[in-house]
Order: structure tokens, then sequence, then C-alpha cells
């Protein structure tokens, strides 16, 4: 079988970006200086160097930034005055909350606490209700990813049964309502199903695209696919690789050391398995390269976006 087409969001991703920046420009030079305030409540190595990387970003195409990070075991009392805080905050124009967040936040009380004039993630509940009802002011941007990378690789959805495998209230549930929709990137038959559906492959075979986004590696393999199909693997769960690597198997994240001083050694894995899925797939994403790229992007066109929406600048943007 011929190898499937790597889906990989570099391109696409600088294109936005050179948008993105000329749009900063133009914004800061009329007086407008978007700035976005993060917030941070985990001690999971890959989410904080996710959130590194937002920051980073911002910095490259001239968005300020208001960081705070607040200890996955502090009481969640401190995440919500932190939020309130930045929402209050009249320099701070696009708000972002990382999530998941830990058990004992809850998390709809933090959903609520973000002004919805600020939210860049369709986080705030009057935002994910504007999208399901089809008339979105903001899209999530991991959802806004996947879209834009199926439409960078011209892979049609109306018509076809997309499948997508996960329910988490940021990434699966809006990315199924999007899909629904009428016109350009909608117009899907869609199918949502998570790790207690019964019979997952029954469902997943049926797929002419396939998004996961259910966080649970090695979920999905190649015999749970039918052939011909797009597969767009959306998590990036970090694992422990220490016997792989060992064995003289590659690895893509950094090293540690374990109790007994052996270096232990992490890698980046989406839920699809993806050399037995790359047997039967047209295309498919890598983990990673594939949808991350493109999310970085998309959040900070989202916060140029609120910025501009936020202050009557709108019409000032090359891409609004």
């Amino acid at each position: 079988m011929t190898s499937p087409t790597l889906l990989t969001g570099d391109r696409a991703a600088e294109r936005i970006l050179s948008t993105v920046r000329s749009d900063v420009e133009t914004l800061r030079a009329h007086g407008v200086v978007p700035t976005l305030g993060t917030v941070l409540m985990s001690d999971d190595e890959t989410q904080t160097r996710f959130m590194e990387l937002k920051h980073e970003r911002c910095a490259e195409l001239g968005i300020e930034t208001r960081r705070r990070d607040v200890p996955a075991d502090a009481p969640a009392s401190t995440l919500y005055d932190t939020v309130r805080s930045l929402g209050a905050d009249d320099d701070v124009t696009a708000l972002f909350v990382q999530v998941p967040l830990p058990d004992h936040v809850d998390g709809h009380r933090v959903h609520s606490l973000v002004p919805i004039q600020k939210d860049v993630d369709c986080f705030a509940p009057e935002n994910l209700g504007r999208l399901v009802t089809g008339e979105p002011r903001v899209v999530p941007v991991t959802v806004r990813a996947v879209v834009e990378l199926l439409s960078a690789y011209g892979i049609e959805t109306a018509g076809r049964h997309v499948v997508v495998v996960g329910r988490d209230p940021t990434i699966a549930r809006p990315l199924a309502n999007l899909l629904l929709k009428r016109g350009p990137g909608g117009d899907a038959t869609v199918s949502v199903c998570h790790t207690a559906t019964t019979d997952l492959a029954s469902v997943t075979r049926r797929a002419d695209v396939l998004v996961t986004a259910a966080g649970a590696p090695g979920l999905v393999d190649g015999s749970m696919l039918g052939d011909g199909v797009v597969v767009v693997d959306v998590s990036a769960t970090r694992v422990d690789v220490t016997e792989s690597a060992a064995s003289g198997s590659e690895s893509n994240g950094p090293g540690t050391r374990s109790e007994s001083g052996a270096e232990r050694r992490f890698e980046l894995v989406g839920d699809v398995d993806f050399d037995s899925a790359a047997t039967r797939a047209s295309a498919i994403t890598p983990v990673p390269g594939g949808v991350g790229p493109l999310t970085q992007a998309m959040l900070v066109r989202n916060v140029v976006d609120v910025t501009a929406r936020r202050t009557g600048a709108s019409a000032l943007l090359t891409s609004p």
C-alpha cells in the first residue's frame, strides 16, 4: 500500500503567523497592545512546556503576556482568585486557562470566571453556547486548528462520516458541533464516541475521517480503521519510554534520571498507534508535528481577534 500523506501543520501555521504578525504591528501602531493573560495549575511537564511555547510564540509576534502559574496542590480558591484578577485587569485583552485542571477544582466555576470578551478558547459558557447554536464569537484554538489542517490539505468534510473520539468540552464536543454546521468545513455526518463506548472499533471502522482527542495513548490501532481513512490525532500525552529507549528505540523527549541513576526517556504520543494506523490510512498526522503547530498559531490568531473586537479595532485587521 502507498505510504499515507503526512498531515503536518507547519506550513499552514507559518501562513497564519505571518498575518498575525502584520495585524499586531497594525494594532500597536494604533495604540492597541494585544496582551494575553495565562493561567496554569499543573505540575505536569508537558503542560508546562505547552505554556512556555505559547509565551515564546507571543514574544516573537509582539504580543504582551501576563503569566500566572498556580501550584497544582494549592487551594482551588487560589486559582479562582487568579483567573478573576486577570479578568479584571484592563491591560489584559485576552485570557487563556490551561486544562486539564486538578480534580479538586470546580471546572464549571473556572469557566464562568473567564470574561466572555477576553475568552480566546471558547472557555466561557456563553461563548460555548453561541458555538453550539451556530453563532460562534470565538472557536476553540485546537478545534480551529483541526478544521484549518483539513482545509490546508483539501480534505472535504461535506457528506463524509467524521468520527470524533473524545467528549471533553474544549475540543471534542465543540468540534462535533462545528463539523455539523452548514457550509465549508462542515456538512459532515458526525459520530462522537469515547473510552467508554462499547465496541469502539465498530464505530471507528466506519469513519471517512477520524479525529481523536481522548488523551488515551494507544486507544486506536490499525485494526480499528477502514482503508483510506484520514486520521487526525489531536492528543499529545507524555509517556515513559525508558525500556524501549534502552533497547535502541528512538525517543523525542528529554531525559531525566530514575532512582537507580539510569536515564529515563519520555516522548509525546497520541491516541493512535501511528505505525499500524499508517498501513490503513490515506493521510495521518504525526505526533508531535501534526495539529500542534496550528494550535499555537490559532491561539495567537484568537488573541488578536479577541483584542481587536474588544477594542473596536476589528476593521484594522487583514484577517479578521
